[in-house]
């Protein structure tokens, strides 16, 4: 690859409205989750009465009815300068832009200080040129038709007056803020009137490339000088029957009503909606200035597909062309990106068309076997169309800052063009993403449009001071509370809810375990699963304190407390030996503790150990059948592997233990355990670690290959 490395773009901000729980932390909780997102249209949007049947072929109905919708968000017009009189004058897409901004601007505000010159900063989005509300009002000025319907139909004028009035009467009225309020491009000016933002404001139309056109543009307004600051990203409400008719006749809408990106059962997609923006500055700017950096984006390539079959016919060849322009611009080649979010829509033709065109680039790298992770969130919330490369980023700099590689639902056996991809394996559950020190984390993401536009970016992620510390996700978190009476734990537990959201959770739950004091005379603690549970938790336990009753009647489930005093005794680290290990071992601390995970990526890193890749043995690629699964577990109980894959798993609760201030007063193992009791008791370092337990399990494994024998494992009681 050429090293003419473009200006690196740092990502600061980023604020998302997409189906499920919304935001850019919720969306992400989504993805990780692997929740389905896809649901029955919606009474607000049109009546599957009206316009549905199953077969495609009826005339002007739809055999699509389900799709990606969000939710109702809370919208007050004076907060954002709209009179409420001009609400209902003004697009879906215009009003829920200024909400995403509103959060984005926020983002990058919290530890700008101000330093950021709204004179010099721009906004450029994908938005699609129609909108709900120019069909909506096109559809008012249809009364001559209506009339003359009547007319012809004999009905009298007294009549068809009323009628005609009758029907008018479901359009809103035309009025000055109507203009304004029905045009896409006016999305972005509103955004930049409402914060005052002097820069560039304009939208973009690349169909569903729309933002990843915009973030082109953007990155030449930062690169060129003329922006310091640009808001980007993509927007799209629109999901009435004007557009599931266009998609039902291409027809590209999946006669089953679900999105299976990259599966042998992938019949079409589904459609879906939803705003994502990012906030974006040259990296030098973001650095001198303490801005939170997500993630970095290295390079973006474009390009067309020339002449082809059709106008709506992806072109591999074409597709090609942007993949290449974007790791010429990087400076690197795609054997450094670890992850790509494809645009996947799940129609046969579009997903291998993009297989065939990520393998005319992918595949020139020779490789032993697969090392790319790819997906598509449309699995998940549908095709949001000209805020897909939006969703996709949003995922994808998530991933990044967090150090997981996420999940593509709904994929039993993967479509026939990817089963033997010499680049690509489908990641269909949530890992850990390893690396060394050697190179950073790199994925991409990739957006196609009607009529051959053709984007692909590529991201790294940043390590550098201001790096992004989002909160993890876990199924539930763990609050501890420590006080000097009764009375005063009461106090405190009934104090942790707080003034806390979903989002802070685990941000809060980190505070109690800081502030813990193991001696102290009283202590309690909790699980929650959601800011709910733990309202209701906290209320019962306090209540049970204050009336004298730990002890007299059970704690509610996932609730303890004690008044006593603590425990005296000593604490010891016992470590299991070979045998013990499993496929998907230690990938859950890995995802939700950097110190678990750190142990991996000095596995990963380390000169022995390195070579094997331990994460890829201990928690590989999902397995599409027993066969697979069952290689994946006899690879990982060989001796050369398993030994070394336990080490790395108690290098990595270590890590976490240390982190919760738990000490041991002595250690032992079991067989191979030995070696890591003799770790923590300082006897060997990590490093030294690694390379005995690699060691130890090559020789082992050699010994092993001239020895015919079986070892029997048999557990009893002491007698």
């Amino acid at each position: 690859m050429s090293s003419k490395a473009a200006t690196p773009i740092a990502i600061v901000g980023m604020g998302a409205i997409f189906p499920g729980r919304g935001d850019v932390t919720g969306f992400w909780r989504d993805v990780f989750e692997g929740r389905d997102l896809l649901s029955d249209v919606p009474s607000t949007h049109w009546l599957t009465e009206d316009y549905y049947d199953s077969d495609p072929r009826t005339k002007d109905k739809t055999y699509g009815r389900r799709g990606g919708f969000i939710d109702p968000v809370a919208f007050d017009p004076l907060t954002f300068g709209i009179p409420p009189k001009a609400m209902e004058g003004t697009d879906t897409a215009q009003l829920l832009a200024l909400v995403a901004a509103y959060a984005t601007l926020q983002d990058i505000e919290r530890d700008s200080e101000g330093r950021i010159d709204k004179s010099r900063t721009s906004v450029v989005l994908g938005v699609a040129s129609a909108t709900e509300l120019t069909a909506h009002m096109a559809g008012r000025l249809q009364r001559p038709v209506w009339v003359n319907a009547m007319r012809e139909a004999g009905l009298p004028e007294s009549e068809v007056t009323a009628l005609a009035e009758r029907i008018e009467s479901h359009y809103v009225e035309w009025q000055e803020a109507t203009f304004p309020g029905l045009l896409g491009n006016v999305v972005a000016g509103r955004i930049a009137n409402r914060f005052d933002l002097g820069g560039s404001n304009m939208v973009t139309d690349a169909a569903c490339a729309s933002s990843l056109s915009a973030l082109s543009i953007a990155l030449h307004e930062l690169r060129s000088g003329d922006s310091d600051t640009v808001l980007t990203g993509g927007v799209d409400a629109l999901n009435d029957i004007l557009m599931y008719m266009c998609f039902s006749k291409t027809p590209a809408l999946s006669p089953t009503g679900d999105c299976r990106p990259f599966s042998n059962e992938a019949d079409g997609t589904m459609l879906g909606e939803g705003i994502g923006m990012l906030a974006l500055r040259r990296l030098e700017d973001a650095e001198r200035d303490g801005n939170t950096i997500h993630a970095v984006i290295r390079g973006l390539g474009g390009g067309s597909d020339g002449k082809g079959t059709a106008i709506y016919a992806p072109v591999p060849e074409g597709q090609a062309r942007a993949l290449r322009r974007a790791y010429e611009q990087a400076g690197y080649g795609p054997e450094a990106v670890d992850l790509v979010e494809g645009h996947g829509t799940g129609t046969k033709a579009g997903d291998k068309a993009e297989l065939d065109g990520l393998h005319l680039v992918f595949g020139e790298v020779e490789s032993e076997a697969p090392w790319c992770a790819l997906g598509s969130i449309k699995s998940q919330i549908g095709h949001t169309k000209a805020a897909a490369g939006a969703a996709s980023l949003v995922k994808v700099v998530n991933a990044l800052s967090r150090k997981i590689l996420p999940p593509t639902i709904k994929i039993e056996e993967p479509a026939e063009v990817i089963k033997d991809s010499p680049a690509f394996y489908l990641n269909t559950e949530a890992r850990p993403w390893i690396a060394s020190k050697k190179r950073p984390r790199r994925a991409s993401v990739s957006s196609f449009g009607f009529g051959g536009s053709n984007f692909h970016v590529t991201l790294e992620e940043y390590v550098g001071k201001t790096a992004a510390k989002p909160y993890r996700v876990m199924p539930a978190e763990l609050f501890l509370f420590s006080e000097d009476s009764g009375n005063a734990l009461a106090s405190a537990i009934d104090a942790a809810h707080g003034q806390l959201d979903e989002a802070g959770l685990a941000y809060a739950a980190s505070q109690t375990h800081a502030a813990f004091r193991a001696d102290a005379p009283a202590r309690a603690a909790i699980i929650a699963e959601s800011l709910a549970d733990l309202k209701s938790k906290t209320e019962s336990l306090s209540q049970q304190i204050r009336a004298g009753e730990i002890g007299v009647r059970p704690f509610k489930a996932d609730c303890v407390a004690s008044l006593d005093a603590p425990l005296t005794g000593k604490t010891a680290f016992m470590f299991s030996g070979q045998g013990s290990q499993y496929v998907g071992m230690g990938s859950d601390l890995a995802m939700a503790f950097p110190l678990a995970r750190e142990a991996w990526d000095r596995a990963a890193g380390h000169k022995r150990t390195g070579r094997l890749r331990l994460d890829r043995l201990s928690f590989p690629p999902a397995a599409f059948d027993q066969v697979d699964f069952g290689a994946q577990t006899q690879t990982l109980t060989e001796m050369q592997h398993a030994q070394p894959a336990i080490a790395a798993v108690a290098l990595s609760q270590l890590g976490l233990l240390s982190q919760l201030g738990l000490k041991a007063d002595m250690a032992a193992g079991h067989s191979f355990g030995e070696i890591m009791a003799l770790h923590l008791g300082g006897v060997m370092n990590a490093d030294t670690a690694l390379t005995v337990a690699a060691e130890r399990g090559a020789l082992m494994a050699k010994a092993a290959g001239n020895t015919k024998g079986a070892m029997l494992a048999v557990q009893t009681d002491a007698e």
